[in-house]
């Protein structure tokens, strides 16, 4: 039996699939984005299935095995609360994970970069479980909202939290 093609990773992967329509109104998230630490750089938003194996797995995996994997990459606003959106498949349970690459090096740095997940799990040293992780998407627009977490003393919190 013949393996999948591995498709090679690219920061585009999974792009055209997330990118909402204007007036978006089959299965989709619009997150806001709460507690952002300054507004340099850029929001990374990805969607996973909601199990622990394939939470935060390699993109093209994910692609090549024919599992969910969708993400929009913006700049971040100059003022005001950001809001995405993140189409979906289908309606059901996504794991969401929302990264501030406030470096731009595509890459999350936990003592530089904000990062957040569907949920709002307490942070430890790992990734949370994809259950802490994940909301329930409706057949249309569903609103969440990811709270950042940023780098404080030994660990990671949201701002509010590490004052």
């Amino acid at each position: 039996m013949l393996a999948a093609a591995v498709i090679p990773s690219t920061p585009e992967l999974g792009q055209a699939e997330g990118r909402c329509r204007p007036g978006e109104r089959g299965p989709s998230f619009l997150v806001r984005v709460d507690g952002l630490k300054d507004r340099k750089g850029t929001l990374k938003l990805e969607v996973y299935p909601d199990n622990n194996k394939d939470f935060l797995e390699d993109d093209n995996i994910l692609i090549s095995e024919g599992k969910t994997f969708r993400r929009v990459v913006a700049p971040v606003p100059t003022t005001g609360t950001p809001v995405m959106c993140i189409r979906l498949p289908d309606p059901g349970t996504y794991a969401v994970s929302l990264l501030h690459d406030r470096d731009e090096n595509r890459k999350f740095g936990w003592r530089t970069d904000g990062i957040g997940f569907a949920g709002n799990p307490r942070l430890g040293w790992g990734k949370p479980k994809a259950a802490k992780a994940s909301a329930e998407a409706g057949n249309g627009p569903t609103s969440i909202t990811i709270v950042l977490n940023y780098q404080h003393g030994l660990g990671v919190a949201p701002l509010d939290r590490a004052r």
